[in-house]
């Protein structure tokens, strides 16, 4: 697809995301029929991948709150976590995931203007929900063999290898 949406999904890409979406029936006491969740699912996407507003969805999308309530109403469900691990699981089956490079911690990351040294947290920063629910899943994907790996590069460990030492187990 080419042009202003090239980032949408493919019919195929879409074929793999359509399952993991909760499934609706009608209301019994009828109203207004549910807007199609591909067309809610390309507007999340393009307010993601454009950084503006919700407001500023251009109008060949559902409406801005339909799109939003859709987010939180998947985001709640659960649905987006889903989505990761499938999509991780199939990269993994075919040996497209270093497991060695798939996790930064951010906190380790150097200081910023060109600090040579990282500054002690502020306890006023709090790391988001987001941050901690990814880090989890992190660790509960992890293949144990990879686990094995992330553990023998640790610098402790190199540390310790260097100096003749035996490195301590991990806890």
């Amino acid at each position: 697809m080419a042009g202003r949406d090239a980032w949408i999904l493919s019919d195929q890409q879409w074929e793999l995301v359509r399952p993991l979406l909760p499934q609706h029936e009608s209301s019994a006491r009828g109203g207004r029929p549910r807007t199609a969740d591909r067309p809610c699912f390309d507007g999340i996407l393009w307010v993601l991948h454009s950084g503006a507003r919700w407001k500023d969805l251009p109008s060949h999308f559902p409406s801005p709150s339909t799109c939003w309530r859709r987010l939180a109403e998947w985001e709640d469900a659960g649905v987006f976590v889903e989505m990761w691990h499938a999509f991780i699981k199939t990269l993994d089956e075919r040996g497209l995931v270093d497991w060695e490079e798939v996790f930064l911690d951010g906190s380790f990351a150097p200081a910023k203007k060109g600090a040579q040294e990282s500054g002690k947290p502020s306890v006023k920063k709090v790391r988001s929900g987001w941050w901690w629910q990814m880090a989890k899943e992190f660790l509960w994907l992890v293949p144990p063999r990879a686990r094995r790996q992330l553990k023998s590069h640790s610098p402790k460990a190199r540390s310790s290898k260097r100096h003749g030492q035996q490195a301590k187990p991990s806890r």
